[in-house]
C-alpha cells in the first residue's frame, strides 16, 4: 500500500495565557495552561493520517516523558513510530509559549529535533521507501539535515514534497530535489522576492521557482493557487466562522498529501485539503482541531461553502 513518509519535528507545546507580557524579573499569574503535542512534521502527519493516509514517521525524540507522550499520541492515531529515535543525549523538542491579547511569544528549544542521527535517518528511510510513496518535509529540523533527506528521498524514487517553514532561502540548484514546493505568502516572498496577492504576482513567483518544481502557494482566506497546462488554477477557501487559525496550514498540507497518495488530480486534492484547513479552524487547538475524513465528508455532503 502507498504511504506518506514524514521527515519532520516533533515538539512538545506548553502554553499559558495572560493579561499582559511580565516585566524584567516579574512574577505574574496566568491561566488556560494547556500541554499538547505539535511540531509542524507531527502535525502534518496527524492530518495526513485523520484522512485514512498510511503515514511513517522519521524524527527524534528524547528519552523523556514528553517523548513517550508525543510517541503514543502518534500512535494512536495509526501513524508508524517505528523509524523515530529516542535519544538519550538530548530531551524532547519544547515550544514555551505565552498567549497575550491575541498576541503570542515563543520561547522553543529544539531538543532532539537538532541532535538527530541523520545517517540512521536515511537509513531508515531506504528500509521503509516503497514505489509509489510521497516523502515531505518541512524546516524544522536542521535545514543541512532536511535537505540530506530529500537528495536521499529522490535518489529513491520517490516523491518529495517540501513545506519551507519556517521559511529559508533555498539555493537554485536544489530545486532539483524537490517535485512539489507549497508556500504561504511570506514564505514566497522569502524564497523569490515576490509577495502573491494576485494572479499574476503568483505566476511571477511560479516563473521564478527554480528547476520546474511544481507550486502551490495558500492565500488564507484567498484560498490556494497553482499552475498547470492550463495557466493558473486558484481554489477559493470554504466559508466559515473562524476560532482559531493555528492548525490551518498543518491541516492543509496533510490533507493534501493524504489525497494525493492515492493519485488523485492535483487540484482535487487541493479542493478537499481547503475543506479540511476550513473546518480546522472552527475549533481550538492544533492536532485535535484537524477533522477526520468522515466528518469532512459529513459537514460538506449538503455542499456548505
Amino acid at each position: 500500500m502507498k504511504k506518506a513518509i514524514v521527515f519532520g519535528s516533533l515538539n512538545m507545546d506548553l502554553t499559558i495565557q495572560c493579561d499582559r507580557i511580565p516585566d524584567q524579573g516579574e512574577t505574574i499569574s496566568g491561566s488556560n495552561f494547556l500541554v499538547n503535542v505539535g511540531g509542524k512534521g507531527c502535525n502534518q502527519a496527524v492530518s495526513a493520517a485523520k484522512s485514512n493516509c498510511a503515514v511513517n514517521f522519521i524524527g527524534a525524540v528524547g528519552n523523556d516523558a514528553f517523548g513517550t507522550q508525543i510517541i503514543n499520541t502518534m500512535q494512536q492515531y495509526n501513524i508508524d513510530t517505528s523509524s523515530v529515535q529516542i535519544r538519550n543525549d538530548e530531551s524532547t523538542g519544547v515550544a514555551v509559549i505565552l498567549r497575550c491579547e491575541g498576541d503570542n511569544r515563543i520561547v522553543l528549544d529544539a531538543g532532539a529535533n537538532a541532535s538527530l542521527d541523520i545517517q540512521e535517518a536515511e537509513k531508515q528511510l531506504e528500509r521503509i521507501a516503497q514505489a509509489g510513496d510521497i516523502f515531505f518535509t518541512q524546516f524544522e529540523n536542521k535545514i543541512q539535515d532536511v535537505k540530506s533527506m530529500l537528495k536521499k528521498a529522490k535518489g529513491l524514487g520517490l516523491f518529495t514534497v517540501l513545506n519551507p517553514a519556517p521559511a529559508q532561502f533555498i539555493e537554485p540548484e536544489f530545486y532539483q530535489y524537490i517535485d512539489l514546493l507549497i508556500v504561504n505568502q511570506s514564505e514566497a516572498k522569502t524564497l523569490t522576492g515576490i509577495y502573491p496577492d494576485d494572479d499574476i504576482s503568483s505566476a511571477n513567483v511560479f516563473s521564478a521557482i527554480q528547476g520546474g518544481t511544481k507550486c502551490i502557494i495558500t492565500l488564507g482566506s484567498a484560498g490556494s493557487i497553482t499552475s498547470g497546462r492550463e495557466g493558473i488554477h486558484r481554489l477559493q477557501a470554504y466559508k466559515v466562522e473562524p476560532v482559531d487559525t493555528t492548525a490551518a496550514g498543518d491541516a492543509y498540507i496533510g490533507a493534501l498529501i493524504s489525497k494525493m497518495v492515492q493519485g488523485i488530480e492535483l487540484t482535487e486534492c487541493m479542493d478537499y485539503a481547503s475543506k479540511v484547513s476550513a473546518l480546522t479552524i472552527t475549533k481550538v487547538g492544533a492536532q485535535q482541531s484537524i477533522p477526520r475524513i468522515d466528518e469532512v465528508e459529513k459537514f460538506f455532503k449538503g455542499g456548505k461553502n
